[in-house]
C-alpha cells in the first residue's frame, strides 16, 4: 500500500468517525482515558464546524499532494513542482495557525478557567519547540 492511499484511508475513517461521533453531538471530547505524559489533563472540546473545517483543508491538502505526486511522475519541470509544493507547505501552515487559534481561545482558556493553565502552557511550549523549526 502506497503512502498516499494510506492517507486516504486513514482521513476517510477519520472522517467516518467523526461524522459518526458528531451525529447527534456538536461537541468532540477526548475524555476516554486518563492523560498520560505529554496529554493534556482537560478535555479537547471543539465544534463540530471547526472540526469540519480543518478535516475539509487537510482534505484539500491531501489533494494537491497527490497532485505532486503526478507532476512528478509525469516529469513536470522542477521549478512547477516546487511552486507546488510552496503552496502545499502555505496551506498547512494555515492549518496549523488554526489549530494554534483554536487552542488558545478554546483548551487555554478553559485551562485557565479550571485552573491547570500551567500544565497547558507547558505542553504548548512543548509541541511549538517540535513544530517550529
Amino acid at each position: 500500500m502506497n503512502g498516499s492511499n494510506r492517507l486516504t484511508e486513514e482521513s476517510s475513517s477519520s472522517s467516518q468517525k467523526a461524522e459518526h461521533t458528531h451525529h447527534h453531538d456538536h461537541n468532540h471530547e477526548h475524555t476516554d482515558h486518563t492523560p498520560t505524559e505529554g496529554e493534556s489533563v482537560h478535555p479537547h472540546v471543539h465544534s463540530e464546524e471547526s472540526l469540519r473545517r480543518i478535516v475539509n483543508r487537510l482534505s484539500r491538502i491531501e489533494g494537491h499532494i497527490r497532485g505532486i505526486k503526478t507532476m512528478v511522475q509525469h516529469n513536470t519541470p522542477c521549478p512547477d513542482v516546487l511552486l507546488q509544493i510552496a503552496a502545499v507547505r502555505g496551506a498547512l501552515d494555515k492549518v496549523a495557525r488554526i489549530v494554534l487559534d483554536e487552542h488558545l481561545t478554546e483548551c487555554i482558556g478553559r485551562a485557565a478557567q479550571e485552573g491547570n493553565i500551567d500544565v497547558e502552557i507547558a505542553q504548548l511550549k512543548a509541541a511549538l519547540d517540535r513544530f517550529l523549526p
